[in-house]
């Protein structure tokens, strides 16, 4: 990377590496954006949430030979090989989604084994280019080879349905981290998103449930469950945690989805890490607030009308609104501000990404559209004066740091 750079902007590169506040100071934003593009290529990037597996179920994937492309390079979506590659991406946790509404139906752990299924067919059919990853030893190794790492992080709790040896199961099946819910309080804990408060916290299973996790080595990932479930989950876990893509609830006042800054406060004694949501929701209340407002100007137009949003007719008058009144989107900067927050009030060493590309639709800030665009955080970061040590704990070596601790403790159960 460094033979493709300008001479100028080589002996800029060097020089940081010796005293990074001091030569960024008169460092043009070429050399800076040059230098972040060789960074987000030398760390590791763990990105804590891809929904890459669902998406590719809902567009009814298999791994057959006119299918196989798919993750190499595709026009859809937000992540593919090939964006990865230039991006930077070398450790994107593939989310094993379970809707809440697979609680209901008792299908949630075939859901779950069928995209595990996936994931490991497209390592398997694919291997120049994807493997497999069951520790941070082979996300490690793997990342020598150039290849990129698929583990996998399972978000929603519920295919361990009522049966404890689930945990070690799914452990076996090569799952790394369990979000405990997701949209709805189910056996395991109280969702963010409901408002029941069926256990107030954690269930008595769902006590369980968390020191089993410690016992064989799965990370905790508090992201999804409310205020009452992670302080129960800090106080009774022997481990780090982390919010696989979770943001601060400091821009969005009454979010609960988001963390506090009390509950930042309790994950950094805990050791933890907040990997930081991409989607514009999480990062600017007013964003949304905007947007749905325009919605309902929009529907309300179409309503006197007497048209619906999929009639042929609605179409110029969906288009001339929408170039009157275009959708706001939070940008890099707005992520940086995340980020900035969580160093400030619990330090460094507990902040990482979980962009959830994939999973937030038509929500993502202006300059992080896909897996390609890495580099545009990591420059925003050096402008702000982060160290080359800084951002290689954001990268990934603060995830690492949780995901070694975790398996160190469960190999002395």
């Amino acid at each position: 990377m460094l033979r493709k750079l300008p001479y100028l902007c080589l002996l800029l590169v060097l020089s940081w590496s010796c005293s990074p506040k001091v030569a960024l100071k008169n460092q043009s934003d070429e050399a800076t954006r040059a230098l972040a593009d060789q960074l987000a290529h030398k760390y590791i990037i763990i990105d804590g949430h891809v929904d890459l597996p669902y998406r590719l179920k809902v567009t009814n994937f298999q791994l057959t030979r006119q299918y196989i492309g798919i993750p190499v390079e595709t026009k859809e979506g937000d992540f593919d090989y090939v964006r990865a590659k230039k991006g930077g991406l070398s450790c994107p946790f593939m989310s094993i989604y379970i809707p809440s509404s697979y609680q209901l139906n008792g299908k949630a752990k075939l859901l779950a084994d069928s995209l595990i299924d996936m994931v490991s067919g497209i390592a398997r059919e694919i291997p120049d280019k994807f493997r497999l990853a069951l520790s941070p030893a082979e996300v490690e190794a793997n990342f020598k080879q150039g290849l990129i790492s698929l583990p996998m992080g399972m978000e929603n709790g519920a295919p361990m349905m009522d049966d404890l040896a689930n945990v070690a199961y799914f452990h076996r099946r090569g799952i790394r981290y369990i979000t405990l819910t997701h949209g709805k309080d189910n056996q395991i804990c109280d969702s963010s998103y409901d408002t029941t408060g069926t256990w107030n916290g954690l269930s008595p299973f769902g006590e369980k449930v968390v020191q089993e996790m410690n016992r064989v080595g799965i990370m905790v990932d508090v992201s999804h469950i409310s205020d009452s479930s992670f302080f129960d989950v800090v106080k009774l876990t022997k481990v780090p945690v982390i919010a696989s893509h979770s943001s601060c609830r400091k821009f969005t006042p009454g979010w609960q989805r988001n963390m506090s800054d009390d509950q930042l406060k309790a994950l950094g004694k805990n050791g933890g890490v907040i990997q930081i949501n991409f989607g514009s929701t999480f990062l600017d209340s007013k964003i949304p607030e905007y947007n749905n407002k325009k919605r309902d100007e929009l529907n309300e137009i179409l309503k006197k009308a007497g048209l619906k949003d999929s009639d042929a007719a609605a179409k110029p008058l969906i288009e001339e609104f929408g170039k009157k009144n275009p959708k706001l989107y939070a940008d890099v900067k707005t992520v940086a501000d995340h980020i900035d927050h969580v160093v400030k009030l619990i330090g460094i060493d507990h902040v990482g990404i979980g962009s959830d590309f994939d999973g937030v639709g038509d929500s993502l800030p202006t300059g992080l559209k896909d897996v390609s665009q890495y580099p545009n955080l990591i420059f925003e970061l050096l402008k702000r004066g982060y160290s080359e040590e800084d951002i290689a704990k954001i990268c990934s070596k603060n995830v690492l740091r949780v995901w070694k601790a975790v398996e160190k403790a469960a190999s002395k159960s």
